[in-house]
């Protein structure tokens, strides 16, 4: 069996693929929902639709998806460029911890200072992480899957390090942090709730990103950068150059996620402070297709099979990394549909 490229492929085909992704996606998941002892149709509505039923689970997933908004838009534009980046969990946790280095050490700055320098280290902490696997991929022609993937887990001990030693809270003895000065508190975006302004900058970076890629040169060069850098480089376009800068701004805006959980959600640095949300960003932007709007949906559809999950258990009594697997099943039943959208599968001719 071998695969062919399809001469050609109908229009109606995409939205066909994603739908029957989505039927797969239900079929498999109700067996295990199933063997749990809960009604599937039940399950999916709580998965689903609850979540967006009423003003305060809206918010919720809001909040949940802000950092898979941060995530996704910085995944998807080093992706866009060739440039492979599966380091956006290390970036995150370095983007906490220059936002906490600031919020622990000048903990008197009014909020008109401190929120601005707070997400400003917040990104150059993830610029600094992405810096090394960007440098050795250009000069070292080093696979940068590689070196990206491996760096995630020292950011992890880094983290573990810096609380279990300089920056254990000095008030409990917890291997948390202290709490950051109450000027890096980010503000409710909208009143009444827990939704702040990360969501907010997250959505104006996933914006600006997508009228850079589809309205501008800049746009046109990454995106030929990233379908055939050998026709980019024939045509007089710095492929190198051009993955250098778009890789680190991909662990800048990584960063800046890692800051805005920080400061507008736990207030100080903790071992859970990524709850794997650079890996999941991974998962949005291949769903997303690497287009803007697309992480925005993804995002969302996570962030709600998420708040979903945990409703799912409170009533149902599912375990709530069924959601987790849901997401899996989705991502992999997209790609798959994706796949057979673009090519045939044939018998291999015997000689």
């Amino acid at each position: 069996m071998r695969l062919v490229v399809r001469e050609q492929t109908p229009r109606w085909t995409g939205p066909a693929a994603i739908a029957l992704a989505v039927i797969v996606t239900v079929a498999l998941t109700a067996i295990p929902i199933r063997l749990a002892g809960a009604n599937p149709p039940a399950a999916f509505e709580r998965y689903l639709i609850t979540p967006l039923s009423s003003m305060s689970g809206l918010h919720e997933v809001m909040l949940t998806a802000t950092p898979l908004l941060f995530t996704g838009i910085a995944v998807a534009i080093a992706f866009r460029a060739g440039y492979w980046n599966i380091g956006a969990e290390g970036q995150f946790l370095a983007g906490a911890i220059g936002a906490t280095f600031v919020g622990i050490n000048l903990p008197d700055l009014p909020a008109l200072v401190a929120l601005p320098l707070g997400m400003t280290m917040g990104a150059f902490g993830g610029f600094l992480w992405a810096t090394v696997p960007a440098w050795l991929k250009r000069h070292g022609g080093i696979d940068e899957v590689v070196t990206t993937l491996l760096l995630n887990p020292v950011a992890l001990l880094l983290v573990q390090g810096l609380l279990n030693g300089p920056w254990r809270n000095t008030a409990t003895g917890f291997t948390d942090s202290d709490r950051l000065g109450p000027g890096y508190d980010l503000p409710a975006l909208i009143p009444g709730s827990r939704v702040h302004w990360g969501f907010g900058i997250a959505i104006i970076i996933v914006i600006a990103t997508g009228i850079v890629m589809t309205r501008t040169a800049t746009g046109l060069k990454i995106r030929a950068a990233g379908q055939s850098p050998k026709t980019a480089e024939f045509s007089g376009i710095r492929v190198g150059v051009l993955q250098w800068r778009c890789a680190l701004v991909s662990g800048a805006i990584a960063g800046m996620g890692g800051a805005s959980q920080v400061m507008g959600v736990q207030h100080q640095l903790t071992f859970g402070i990524s709850n794997n949300y650079g890996y999941t960003g991974v998962i949005v932007a291949t769903l997303a297709g690497l287009t803007a709007i697309g992480v925005v949906l993804v995002a969302g559809l996570l962030g709600t099979i998420a708040v979903g999950a945990q409703n799912v258990s409170l009533v149902l009594q599912i375990p709530t990394q069924l959601g987790d697997m849901f997401g899996a099943l989705l991502m992999l039943a997209v790609l798959s549909m994706v796949t057979l959208r673009r090519f045939t599968i044939r018998r291999r001719r015997e000689r």
